[in-house]
């Protein structure tokens, strides 16, 4: 059976690097379980906290956060933490080399209503830096590790360390994440988008345009017919999307004028589009690729539009024209 570390031995990653995504999985077999435990383990519900986002945090947020910090401060290649639980940059060791960005429980508002959520993660290097914001302020295309655990039906991994996507699945019965698929391929066209349809009104002109053109369908200028998808957790939606294709999008929109978008860049934005490159996708704001950006604070909001290449091509040429 081969292992993950057996795995990135053999895409050329050091010692060091196995050592922090291994804590990060260990982390996430925790979660894993917690989740299956729903009611059980008293995880439910919400805290009387809100995040740096203004976001009010689940008590499972909390607790994801937690497991992941002190899986990763426990190791000396970690030099700093961001997460989107934390207001600021957490210090790891000095002598470490990496800097790891999370989402600890993506999608968390499903956790009560037992459907999918994830956590998303990011490894870069440092730049030696001594500002420890500063240090993580680098474009996305610096990482050199990204991925994803979906906690769904089963719990399943899917990572990059620049050569190819993989997906694995943990097995329960022995603890591990089992290889399941070596190369996952995104196909290049689709019949599928997941938008926030109750947002339709705030949108940007070239979105209302573009979405308009695929509800169309067959008579529309697309000339084909698309079915909608929203399961309200990006990385449901970006699995869906490396299984078997589509776009998704969360666009900037006119509520928060001052905003750029809802998601993150550096824990959402930059991870899934490393990710759905090496797939063979696209990801990028309505302005530019996404790996491109240059980020200016670790809470950045970005607009995303990510997946199918040819229809992300298509949603981008709306923007351009």
């Amino acid at each position: 059976m081969t292992t993950i570390k057996d795995a990135l031995t053999q895409q050329g990653c050091d010692a060091s690097l196995i050592d922090v995504i291994q804590r990060i999985l260990s982390a996430s077999k925790d979660i894993s379980f917690r989740l299956q435990q729903g009611a059980l383990a008293g995880v439910l519900g919400s805290t009387e906290d809100e995040n740096v986002q203004g976001e009010t945090q689940k008590k499972l947020d909390v607790i994801s956060n937690d497991l992941l910090k002190d899986a990763l401060k426990q190791s000396p290649y970690v030099h700093g933490i961001a997460s989107e639980e934390e207001d600021f940059a957490v210090p790891g060791n000095d002598g470490g080399q990496y800097l790891v960005t999370y989402d600890p429980l993506d999608g968390s508002s499903n956790i009560d209503i037992n459907v999918s959520v994830g956590t998303i993660f990011s490894i870069m290097n440092t730049t030696g830096n001594s500002d420890l914001g500063e240090d993580f302020l680098q474009a996305g295309s610096n990482q050199v590790a990204a991925g994803y655990v979906l906690y769904g039906p089963s719990s399943i991994l899917v990572i990059t360390t620049g050569q190819g996507v993989s997906m694995w699945t943990l097995d329960h019965t022995i603890g591990e994440y089992v290889l399941t698929n070596a190369k996952v391929q995104i196909p290049e066209q689709t019949k599928e988008f997941a938008i926030n349809m109750s947002n339709q009104r705030f949108w940007a002109e070239p979105v209302q345009n573009y979405v308009a053109d695929l509800l169309a369908g067959e008579e529309g200028p697309i000339g084909k017919r698309f079915n909608m998808r929203w399961v309200a957790a990006m990385v449901a939606e970006v699995h869906r999307i490396l299984t078997r294709g589509g776009i998704f999008m969360y666009p900037w929109d006119s509520r928060e004028p001052n905003k750029p978008g809802k998601l993150r860049l550096m824990y959402e934005g930059n991870p899934m589009a490393f990710l759905v490159e090496q797939a063979g996708g696209l990801c990028c704001t309505d302005k530019e690729r996404m790996l491109d950006v240059q980020p200016t604070e670790i809470h950045q909001r970005v607009p995303v539009f990510l997946g199918s290449k040819e229809e992300v091509e298509r949603a981008a040429s709306y923007h351009n024209s």
